[in-house]
């Protein structure tokens, strides 16, 4: 599988910047406006909170959003390549998750059979 998916270490995150939101895990996408926004920040308070995956595949697919958007929070190295598959373009690793083990968690899946945000068509169709 090739990362889509920029991996950036907890201590080089800025947080703020012009074209920046956060998205609070409660907020619903589609009553908002996208308007000038560049990056979207979506908060993963704890590792069992998964609100925010449903958020980033709602602003990928649904509401078109084309810009950043980046996870922070609670980000493990586990979550990462279900992170890129549901529209995540970028990730800050929380402060104890190595990079270069983060970087071999996409190296083992080859694909998926399923389609997802980044890949619309499932693999059968991909493939033909």
């Amino acid at each position: 599988m090739n990362m889509n998916l920029q991996l950036i270490a907890a201590h080089d995150y800025l947080a703020e910047g012009a074209g920046v939101l956060a998205l609070a895990n409660d907020a619903d996408p589609r009553e908002i406006s996208l308007a000038g926004v560049k990056r979207i920040d979506l908060h993963f308070p704890k590792f069992a909170d998964g609100r925010a995956f449903s958020q980033a595949f709602l602003l990928r697919r649904r509401l078109g959003f084309t810009g950043d958007i980046r996870a922070t929070g609670e980000v493990l190295i586990d979550q990462l390549v279900q992170m890129e598959r549901t529209g995540f373009s970028s990730a800050v690793l929380r402060a104890d998750q190595d990079l270069a083990a983060a970087r071999h968690q996409f190296e083992r899946y080859a694909a998926f059979y399923q389609g997802d945000a980044v890949n619309v068509h499932p693999f059968f169709k991909r493939a033909a």
